[in-house]
C-alpha cells in the first residue's frame, strides 16, 4: 500500500509511536478494512456500534465521518445509537448522538 507518502497514522504519530502507526496504516486500514467479506459500509456500521457500546468516544468522530463517507446516513447512525441505549447504556447512546450532531456538515466544506 505504498504511495510514497506516509499513511494518516504515520503522518500523525509516526515519529512518536512508529510501530502503532505502521500497524494502523498497514494492518488495520491496509488489510482488515479492505477485505472483501464485508463492505466498507458494513465495517463502518460494526465499528461505530462497537465504539458506542464500549464508550470509546475519542475514536467516534473519525469513525462517524468514515461511516458517512461509506454510505451510512445520519438517521441510520442515530438509530444505531438509539438501539444501543438499551444494550450498552443511556450515556453511551447520548454521547454518540451528541458527537454525531456536532460533526461538521460535509456539505459546508464544498
Amino acid at each position: 500500500m505504498s504511495t510514497g507518502r506516509p499513511g494518516p497514522a504515520r503522518a500523525a504519530l509516526g515519529s512518536f509511536a512508529p510501530k502503532l502507526a505502521e500497524l494502523t496504516d498497514d494492518t488495520l486500514f491496509g488489510d482488515i478494512w479492505t477485505r472483501h467479506e464485508l463492505t466498507p459500509r458494513d465495517r463502518s456500521l460494526v465499528t461505530v456500534a462497537a465504539l458506542i457500546a464500549l464508550y470509546r468516544s475519542d475514536q467516534l468522530p473519525f469513525h462517524l465521518r468514515t461511516a458517512l463517507d461509506n454510505g451510512l446516513t445520519v438517521e441510520e447512525l442515530v438509530e444505531v445509537a438509539t438501539h444501543l441505549a438499551f444494550y450498552s447504556g443511556w450515556p453511551t447512546a447520548m454521547t454518540a448522538v451528541q458527537i454525531l450532531r456536532d460533526l461538521p456538515d460535509p456539505e459546508d466544506s464544498r
